[in-house]
């Protein structure tokens, strides 16, 4: 057993009907405007902010299984000075790690960057992703929820060169699962 024994009971997959709307929830936020490859960046950065490596991976992954080139994703830990993101891009992932933070960091200034490069239903479903990879991040941070094999390989090779690593989220074999979550 690890120090984080017996995590599976609180687990969210051991309470199906919340894990169920969870999904959908997901689904509705992360495919709205300004689209996925933009709300996974920002997820990822919220989640960076935020300190939840499970989090970080999953979003990571999912950018490389979208197609993100792996040097984009890669920079998305130094966007400030990459060029590999443009101003609204950029906007976009200050806003996510000031909003990420505990307590939050956002002023009027992420409001004025978000107003000049994105619409209004946009932004909202910027918020939206940072709110609901709060509710993720703390989640599974608090819980020390056992990363997927695969993330954890893909974030491993990909972006520990960068000084990401699995932390707490390793856990006990029988308790790793092998793909990523469903």
């Amino acid at each position: 057993m690890t120090d984080y024994e017996n995590r599976q009971n609180w687990d969210l997959n051991a309470w199906p009907e919340m894990y169920g709307k969870l999904k959908e929830l997901q689904a509705m936020v992360f495919l709205s405007p300004p689209g996925i490859e933009l709300n996974l960046m920002v997820f990822t950065m919220a989640s960076l902010a935020a300190g939840c490596r499970h989090c970080q991976a999953h979003g990571a992954y999912g950018l490389d299984r979208r197609g993100v080139p792996v040097d984009k994703i890669q920079a998305l830990w130094s966007f400030e000075t990459s060029d590999r993101f443009d101003e609204r891009e950029r906007a976009a992932l200050r806003f996510a790690v000031a909003a990420g933070s505990v307590p939050s960091a956002v002023d009027a200034t992420h409001h004025r960057d978000l107003r000049a490069h994105f619409s209004d239903e946009e932004a909202r479903s910027l918020l939206a992703v940072v709110a609901l990879g709060g509710f993720m991040n703390r989640y599974n941070d608090a819980l020390a929820t056992v990363t997927d094999a695969e993330s954890v390989d893909w974030a491993t090779a990909n972006l520990g060169q960068i000084g990401w690593d699995i932390g707490k989220h390793t856990g006990a074999v029988h308790e790793q699962r092998t793909g990523p979550p469903g």
